[in-house]
């Protein structure tokens, strides 16, 4: 599946394979950071990406300084995969995460290993009268020790499927959990450096991090059964390659749906040089959410009703929209495929 859908890819031309590759990053952030409960702005972290990999995409915006260090860490971890796993290259990850050595209200150290100055490190959930400890970490005066072992296994080219590698290198760096915040997506990260070293290339075409999002409370309490049970990890690993295998199988869907709105663009630019129709068609084409009204067409783009129908009707007449067969109590419209 991953050499199929490669080869796909690689039948698709140096654009589109670009345009591919920033959205599927862009997904693996945002569902990376939303698994630890952290929604980032999609536009942001999909224009900071383009912005580093000199990608042209409608729409480039400004993005915060928290979401270029997230994707600084995701586009290091994959796009320089060959490179040596270090201390150092860890705790510039850790750092461009939290810059500001916080995270949220709470100060943390950033950019080192955790010092445990505030506890044990322990995942808890609960109100605090009924708190439950899902699992405790090594104490934090073993994390250096640890990591080293950790860091020399993984840069060995040791005879192991690479997958399976990726796998293993996933539940190890999550369980040592060597930093005070941030280590899921770190984990995550370095999931994806052994994955790209899997596959040959630094692009992305499939992410993980989304099927683990969509099954977020099954990825916890299968991670949770490993922590606290004997040294047999195999039930991790079927899980791990059947999430694989769904990340490779869904982004099928995601690269139809690129490649559709990349066609489209190429056919109807020199049609459509009104800004609200281009706004709208590539909210449409990026997936708008519900049923496509007038009333909605004027109140996204600050007009009145009356430019909304005429912006409907123009792209009705150039067969680029159509009235949806729904129906309904009020006429909504869709794209002409």
């Amino acid at each position: 599946m991953q050499g199929r859908l490669i080869g796909k890819m690689d039948g698709l031309g140096f654009d589109l394979k670009n345009e591919a590759s920033v959205e599927i990053i862009t997904q693996d952030v945002l569902k990376s950071s939303a698994i630890e409960g952290e929604l980032l702005d999609p536009a942001q972290v999909r224009s900071s990406i383009a912005v580093r990999l000199g990608v042209e995409i409608p729409g480039i915006i400004a993005s915060d300084r928290n979401i270029d260090g997230i994707v600084d860490m995701m586009l290091d971890a994959t796009q320089h995969f060959s490179k040596e796993l270090t201390e150092e290259r860890l705790f510039g990850w850790h750092h461009a995460m939290f810059p500001s050595g916080r995270s949220g209200l709470y100060k943390i150290v950033s950019g080192n290993w955790r010092d445990d100055a505030n506890g044990p490190m322990q995942v808890i959930s609960g109100s605090f009268s009924k708190q439950k400890v899902h699992f405790e970490a090594p104490p934090a005066i073993s994390i250096s020790k640890e990591m080293k072992l950790f860091i020399n296994w993984f840069n060995d080219n040791i005879e192991l499927d690479a997958v399976i590698k990726a796998g293993i290198a996933h539940l190890w760096f999550v369980t040592l959990h060597p930093f005070d915040d941030g280590n899921g997506r770190i984990a995550r990260a370095i999931a994806d450096m052994q994955m790209a070293r899997a596959d040959g290339i630094p692009q992305r075409f499939y992410s993980m991090s989304s099927q683990i999002q969509k099954d977020r409370k099954i990825y916890y309490e299968i991670l949770e059964r490993t922590q606290k049970g004997d040294l047999d990890i195999t039930e991790w690993l079927e899980w791990f390659l059947l999430l694989l295998y769904d990340a490779i199988e869904a982004s099928e869907i995601t690269l139809n749906s690129i490649v559709f709105k990349h066609r489209f663009w190429d056919i109807n630019r020199t049609q459509i040089d009104n800004k609200r129709q281009q706004l709208m068609l590539e909210k449409m084409l990026d997936g708008f959410e519900g049923n496509l009204t007038t009333a909605k067409w004027a109140k996204i783009t600050k007009s009145s009703p009356d430019t909304a129908l005429r912006d409907i009707n123009d792209l009705i007449a150039k067969h680029i929209l159509r009235k949806a067969e729904s129906g309904g109590r009020s006429t909504n419209y869709e794209l002409v495929k």
